[in-house]
């Protein structure tokens, strides 16, 4: 079987792996919906009209309106910065699964830096401020309220917005419309080729996978730790994570020389020892400057080394399109261990 197939036919497989989770997810939704059971991972919610206009809102704004924000920024940077052509950047923003698309022949005619460089900005630019966003905001919550779902606070969306939201990336995974461009377009790499998408579907199908994974885990810190130190684990988790990931590729798109060969979800995966540093230096920022602002004591450093080097290097060797899932989940691990260990 030859590249351009087996990269179609991993496409297929991650696309029926969404398609089967996300059906048991609605399944189950509907089980908590006509049961009205509340589960340890979700609490029966009912379908109102106000739960329907927030689930709308809030696709409106998140999934449209700044992928609208960040489709036009991306498209712009591809024609002024990088110089595609326009039947170029049609292709860029399409499926790329009725057409060939070659990574390989637009890098030998352009500039491979500023293909990344475009690629992060849209990618970052429409994820990462909104990440910030939510967990400053929620960082906030949880210092003030101390409840004991902090760890969690990321993934408190309900199942029916879940439910909606994965079904909307699946319709539009094969179309080549502009509604599917702006869902995907901003956050699908020029250089993930014929995989951007399924790498983008991948990782938003891990991020609803991962409160079944997370709720346990976060009960489990909830008992760990005193009720005014969840603030400081929540930001050890999230904030950490974050920082790293989002440092780290926008460190490797500016300035680092990508020779790290890596396993992952696109047609060309290479990393930086620039980008990786960079997420280093910054997690280490974040971490330090976090217990220094708790005025925690110094055992709190070795927790802050370890969540440093986990993060690098999850984010260096899990494979791309999982390391969100799997950087997040270790942070959480590493934070229980200690919790438990060193402090219980």
């Amino acid at each position: 079987m030859n590249a351009p197939d087996s990269r179609h036919r991993l496409a297929q497989q991650i696309f029926g792996g969404t398609l089967a989770f996300t059906a048991a997810l609605t399944l189950f939704w509907l089980y908590v919906l006509i049961t009205k059971t509340d589960t340890a991972f979700f609490p029966y919610q009912p379908i109102t009209g106000e739960a329907i206009a927030q689930v709308a809102a809030g696709i409106a704004i998140f999934h449209l309106l700044w992928g609208v924000i960040w489709y036009g920024v991306k498209n712009l940077l591809l024609k002024r910065f990088v110089g595609f052509s326009k039947a170029e950047r049609t292709a860029a923003f399409s499926s790329r699964v009725h057409a060939p698309f070659d990574v390989s022949d637009l890098t030998t005619r352009y500039s491979e830096r500023r293909i990344r460089i475009a690629d992060m900005v849209g990618r970052r630019g429409r994820f990462a401020t909104i990440a910030l966003a939510g967990f400053f905001y929620l960082y906030q919550q949880v210092s003030a309220h101390r409840d004991e779902t902090f760890a969690t606070f990321f993934l408190q969306q309900n199942l029916f917005d879940a439910v909606v939201s994965s079904w909307i990336f699946i319709a539009l995974f094969r179309r080549d419309n502009w509604l599917a461009a702006v869902l995907y377009g901003s956050a699908a790499r020029v250089m993930d080729g014929v995989l951007a998408r399924s790498n983008m579907l991948l990782i938003t199908t891990l991020w609803t996978a991962f409160k079944f994974v997370m709720v346990p885990i976060g009960g489990a810190l909830a008992r760990a730790y005193p009720a005014d130190q969840f603030a400081v684990v929540f930001a050890l988790i999230w904030g950490s994570y974050i920082v790293t990931d989002a440092l780290a590729e926008i460190g490797g798109a500016l300035y680092g020389k990508q020779t790290l060969r890596v396993w992952g979800i696109g047609d060309v995966n290479r990393k930086s020892v620039g980008g990786t540093v960079t997420g280093l230096v910054g997690c280490l920022v974040f971490c330090v400057w976090l217990l220094w602002a708790h005025g925690l004591p110094p055992i709190w450093l070795g927790l802050a080394g370890a969540i440093v080097l986990s993060n690098t290097v999850v984010e260096l060797f899990a494979p791309r399109g999982t390391d969100d899932f799997f950087m997040a989940t270790t942070n959480a691990v590493v934070c229980l261990v200690f919790g438990l260990v060193v402090l219980g």
